[in-house]
């Protein structure tokens, strides 16, 4: 082993121990570990940063902005609500979302298929864990369809074309993904579900997740109290920030806008979000009273402007690792945080000072006609309206139609797919189907920093011959079985890998391992290539192997042990299908 493919595998190690640690954001480490490459001069520095520029980063990017504007269309919201309308059982939902999901996906980004179909899960179901979980794993199904549908894909027809003639094109990955996914969603429709551990909180439904009277107290401003003739917004203030006003009820009338502005007066009830300890201050030192037989409700903190929505946190969000206080939601978006939960249970302590996780869930109230682009600006995922009305679908075929040329380009060869979608992009901004400031708001910094920073270390690993050293320990390994055995290790392999990195990271690595593969056994490329794809597509085992998996978990209550329970067989019998698939499809 030389000292330039002992310092690439230690870089790789720390960097994949340091996506399993969790406590640098992903895009951060994979930009850690380039810098340290060149440091060492493993990467050098003509070639660090060329890895924004491949078409794999530039074509992410471009369906990143395309599956947007099919969201604003309004198209999907409608073909979703007709499914949940028929869709009476349980069993049929389970199915009916996560077909549809699936479908979704292979035209979309993973997460953006997620996130148009689960609050329809939410809205239709009455065990949101039962519904979430196979809706999460089905929209990562369909992605192994297309070239589109998951950056793993995108990634290894852009490696092949580093190898080969040509890169592969949009449908070639159907051959052996379509019948996969149509297998994996058909077990979690069937069996799936059915293993995992199903309300472990108790709740039995969407509504419940949100008790308004764990987070919001009535209290009562008192004859004589120091707040009389003071704005609300002192009140939050002599609160230092533990307490929020959401409601107000005087003279018999409810009012839930433009609190901070009102005076307060004697006899005035207010609703607001804080501690015990904090209502306790408040009685002693300025005459608040707290009103414990008070009977709320959600409809108190609405009007005919104003509503609450719920929104999940992803990973990557803006928000995550931020507080509440510092973001200053009510200043700077117009929101009020009026309750929080984590993994299924409520935090009622200090809910301005938490720092936000992906996988939070927030109950937001705001302007009903501002409330879904608030949501979108904080980088967050609607998870269920309450009180709001529906949003006005957009013109929906000019979005498709540009949309279903771009594929049609990519799949004849008459253009590359990153061109044939930044195409698409620009023609959607020119027709005003999508506005400028938000493609860049639809595309997600934090993955295409890891693709762009990845890219080089993955090149580096082909470049010092490790990708060699590790194909012969595999083929030395399997030495005495046939390749497709071989192909069955490579694929489990990646399948444990990207369970717990990144599956872009996973492709980038594990690409260039798999062609080393094939070389040393004098086969052809494509089966370990499409080996590779497939198997960095499947995260089922943990909640962060995929950003999906981690959407889900609060909403759905899940645990992280929940997910192997249903994943474990799934990628057992993807394997099953997928290996005689690709070798009778793309031979050896």
């Amino acid at each position: 082993m030389t000292q330039d493919q002992l310092l690439i595998f230690l870089i790789l190690a720390a960097t994949m121990a340091m996506f399993l640690w969790g406590k640098l954001r992903y895009d951060m480490v994979a930009l850690l570990a380039l810098v340290v490459g060149v440091i060492v001069g493993v990467v050098s520095t003509q070639s660090a940063f060329m890895g924004f520029g491949n078409p794999a980063v530039i074509t992410v990017a471009a369906v990143l902005v395309i599956s947007r504007a099919l969201q604003m269309s309004g198209l999907i919201d409608r073909l979703a609500a007709v499914i949940a309308a028929r869709a009476r059982t349980e069993f049929a939902q389970i199915g009916a979302l996560s077909g549809l999901a699936a479908v979704l996906s292979a035209f979309m980004n993973n997460i953006g298929a997620l996130a148009l179909v689960m609050p329809i899960a939410m809205r239709v179901a009455k065990r949101p864990s039962r519904l979430l979980m196979p809706i999460s794993f089905a929209s990562i199904l369909g992605g192994l369809t297309t070239l589109i549908g998951t950056p793993p894909n995108i990634i290894i027809a852009s490696f092949r074309s580093t190898v080969s003639d040509e890169p592969f094109r949009m449908f070639d990955f159907a051959m052996v993904g379509l019948p996969v996914a149509v297998v994996g969603v058909l077990f979690v429709t069937l069996i799936g579900w059915r293993l995992v551990p199903q309300d472990r909180d108790g709740r039995k439904s969407a509504e419940d997740l949100f008790e308004i009277r764990d987070y919001i107290a009535e209290a009562k401003v008192t004859a004589g109290s120091k707040l009389v003739g003071y704005p609300m917004s002192d009140l939050e203030q002599m609160a230092g920030g533990e307490l929020l006003v959401v409601g107000l009820i005087r003279d018999n009338q409810r009012h839930v806008a433009d609190l901070r502005r009102m005076t307060l007066r004697e006899g005035d009830i207010i609703l607001v979000r804080a501690d015990a300890t904090v209502l306790e201050t408040l009685h002693t030192e300025a005459g608040l009273e707290t009103l414990s037989d008070s009977d709320l409700s959600e409809a108190m903190l609405r009007s005919d402007k104003v509503g609450l929505i719920e929104a999940v946190v992803p990973p990557g969000a803006r928000v995550e690792g931020l507080t509440p206080d510092y973001l200053r939601l009510r200043r700077r978006f117009g929101v009020s945080l009026v309750a929080l939960a984590r993994q299924g249970g409520a935090i009622v302590q200090r809910i301005g000072s938490t720092h936000l996780r992906a996988g939070d869930v927030l109950l937001l109230q705001g302007a009903i006609e501002d409330l879904p682009e608030i949501v979108n600006r904080l980088g967050c995922l609607p998870l269920a309206s309450r009180g709001l009305g529906a949003r006005r679908p957009g013109r929906v075929l000019v979005p498709l139609a540009v949309f279903g040329l771009s594929v049609v380009v990519t799949s004849l060869g008459w253009l590359p797919a990153h061109v044939a979608f930044v195409a698409a992009v620009v023609a959607l901004v020119l027709l005003n189907r999508i506005g400028a400031s938000q493609v860049y708001e639809s595309v997600d910094m934090p993955v295409i920093v890891l693709l762009g920073a990845m890219i080089p270390l993955g090149q580096a690993l082909q470049e010092t011959g490790a990708t060699e050293l590790i194909a012969n320990g595999i083929v030395d390994v399997a030495s005495q079985v046939p390749p497709i055995m071989v192909l069955a290790l490579l694929l489990v392999v990646t399948m444990a890998l990207t369970d717990i990195i990144n599956n872009a990271a996973t492709a980038i690595v594990m690409a260039p391992i798999g062609a080393s593969i094939a070389t040393r056994l004098g086969t052809s490329v494509d089966p370990f290539l499409m080996a590779v794809a497939i198997g960095a597509s499947c995260a089922f085992l943990t909640p962060i192997g995929h950003q999906n998996n981690v959407v889900v978990m609060g909403p759905g209550g899940y645990r992280f042990g929940d997910y192997w329970r249903m994943g474990l067989p799934l990628d057992a019998l993807i394997v099953v299908t997928a290996v005689p698939l690709i070798a009778l499809v793309w031979g050896f």
